[in-house]
Formats: C-alpha cells, sequence, structure tokens
C-alpha cells in the first residue's frame, strides 16, 4: 500500500516546480524527480543510514523507559484506585448518554485497537493538510521521501503518516486495526511503537537504496512499509493463524502462506519494475517484521535493562546522606 509516484515527463527534485505539478488541491501534486548524480546519491545515503539507527534507538530507548514508568505507575496508584472507586460510588452519576456510549465503545476497544487509534488519527490529520494548497510544497517535501530530495532524514518519519489517497489511507488503516489486537497481546503497546516507528524509517530507508540501484527516481508515501513489519510478525509468531480477504470471507488461508505471497508479489514488482507500488519498502518492512519476530526482540527489547536501571537511578537521585 506505500504508493510510488508514476514516472512525470517534467519533474523537479525535491520540491521545485511545485506550482507546474499541482493541478488542483485534489490531484496528486508529486512529480517523478529527475535523475541526479547516482554517485553523489550513494555518499549521501549515510545521512538516512545513520539517522535510521539513530532514531530506532531512540524508539526503543523512549519505549522501555516509558514501560518503566507506566508499571511504576500502576504500582503507586492501586491504592489510589481503590479509593477513586469507593468515592465513585457516593457521587452522583455523570449526565450524557453520547458520553456514555462513547465511554462504553472506547471501554470495548482491545489494548491493541486504542494503541493504535492515535496513529489513525494523525494519518487522518496529515490527509487533511495534503488539501490546504498552501501546504503542498511543505508537504512534497517533508512527507514524501524521495532520495533526490534535499530533504532525506525526517521524511523518513513523516512519510509513515502521510496518505494523498483517501482509498491508501483506508486500506492501510484497515489492515493496521485488524492486526492491532495481535500484535500488541504479543509485544505490549511500548514495544510496538517502537517497532512501528523503527519499520518506517527502516523501509524508507530500503526505499531510498532500491531507487537509487535502479535509477527510478520519485517520492512515495504512506504507513505500508511499517504496517507490512506488523503484518509480518504477526505471520512470523502464529503462521498457522486463519486470515481471509475482507470481500471474499469464504476463502481462508494460513498467515504463513499470506506472507510467502505478499512477499512474492513485491519481489515480482521490484525485479520487473512496477511502479504503482514501492514494493522494496514493502520488502523492506516484510524482512525487518521477520527478522524482529525471529531475533529482533531477543537482541534489543530483551536487553533494556541496563538502560531501565540508569534510568531508575537517575529518576530516584542520589541517595540521601545519612539515610540508612
Amino acid at each position: 500500500f506505500k504508493k510510488a509516484s508514476k514516472k512525470s515527463e517534467r519533474g523537479e527534485t525535491g520540491d521545485h516546480g511545485v506550482s507546474e505539478a499541482m493541478k488542483s488541491s485534489f490531484t496528486s501534486p508529486m512529480a517523478e524527480a529527475m535523475s541526479p548524480a547516482r554517485s553523489y546519491l550513494v555518499r549521501q545515503l549515510y545521512k538516512p543510514f545513520l539517522f535510521t539507527l539513530g532514531f530506532s534507538g531512540c524508539s526503543f530507548g523512549v519505549a522501555a523507559i516509558w514501560q518503566y514508568e507506566t508499571l511504576k505507575s500502576r504500582m503507586k496508584s492501586y491504592l489510589d484506585d481503590i479509593q477513586a472507586d469507593w468515592l465513585e460510588k457516593l457521587r452522583p452519576p455523570k449526565h450524557g448518554a453520547f458520553r456514555k456510549q462513547v465511554n462504553e465503545w472506547w471501554n470495548s476497544l482491545s489494548e491493541g485497537q486504542k494503541t493504535v487509534s492515535g496513529i489513525i488519527v494523525l494519518n487522518g490529520l496529515v490527509f487533511c493538510l495534503w488539501r490546504v494548497p498552501s501546504l503542498q510544497r511543505t508537504m512534497i517535501r517533508y512527507f514524501t521521501s524521495n532520495p533526490a530530495s534535499r530533504s532525506l532524514c525526517l521524511p523518513m518519519i513523516f512519510s509513515t503518516f502521510s496518505h494523498f489517497s483517501l482509498f491508501h489511507m483506508a486500506a492501510n488503516m484497515y489492515v493496521l486495526w485488524s492486526f492491532s489486537t495481535s500484535i500488541v497481546s504479543i509485544l505490549g503497546k511500548e514495544q510496538f511503537l517502537a517497532v512501528y516507528l523503527s519499520a518506517g524509517t527502516v523501509s524508507t530507508f530500503i526505499s531510498y537504496v532500491s531507487k537509487i540501484a535502479t535509477g527510478r527516481f520519485g517520492p512515495s508515501l504512506g504507513a505500508s512499509g511499517a504496517i507490512m513489519t506488523i503484518l509480518a510478525a504477526v505471520c512470523t509468531k502464529m503462521p498457522e493463524a486463519k486470515l481471509a480477504i475482507i470481500f471474499l470471507p469464504m476463502f481462508t488461508f494460513t498467515a504463513g502462506n499470506a506472507l510467502k505471497a505478499i512477499m512474492a508479489i513485491d519481489a515480482a514488482g521490484l525485479i520487473m519494475g512496477w511502479r504503482f507500488f514501492d514494493h522494496a519498502a514493502h520488502l523492506g518492512g516484510a524482512l525487518f517484521g521477520i527478522w524482529y519476530a525471529l531475533y529482533g526482540n531477543e537482541l534489543i527489547w530483551r536487553k533494556r535493562e541496563p538502560l531501565v536501571k540508569m534510568w531508575h537511578e537517575f529518576r530516584n537521585g542520589p541517595p540521601r546522606s545519612g539515610a540508612p
């Protein structure tokens, strides 16, 4: 679902010539960039490579600290929650049928669905920004990823939350929503968000490498690379789970076979030069998801104890003088 724009005869590198590419605020303003010197772009790859490593490391570090703070807060607030429940019974009930229905709906969601709700809302906000004509230049520069652009690093994150087509966004968010319960139950919400954000940069970096290697330059956008990581991780952890296509529920298949079929299609698209999707980003995301499910969790997340210990000591401060 991560789209790569089709080739245009009169494109510009980065965000130049945007006004020529914009036909209207509802027509995709993205144009194919002209191929700059490939050797120069290869030298420039070290920036997104270092950014991918640094951003991914920070994502997992913040997630580990966040999980520590969450567990600590739950332990401290246990008695407060009991007291709050007792006081709630003495207070008069709150009025408002709509508010009650919203609370009931929210409480009916799984932990995974609650976690991805924020991601879906953020994607919706960025989708609306694409409809503002005065923001087109900024959106193209920072919310589409292109190795020929002057902005290489920030778009690796921002493009993961960027969709120009409503169908494109709806399809991606539906897949994310469908797999959210499974992936969060496997990883937990903190680790899931770290994997999701890291997957966005990893899949975009793979897309950069592929575009430079093949000479097929152009902007890409969408959450598909990150979503492919989530899909691949779930299918790797639960290969015998039964899946079905939304419009063809009578046909079922195992998660393992579905992952193989999707990766085979993307591999064929990459080899044959299909340009409707960013197949390199799809494959990069899927391979990252498989690697993380098999090895990454053990190599990264389960070795977070030294960082958490350092944060614990920093959080509590040095021991007071005279303390036992």
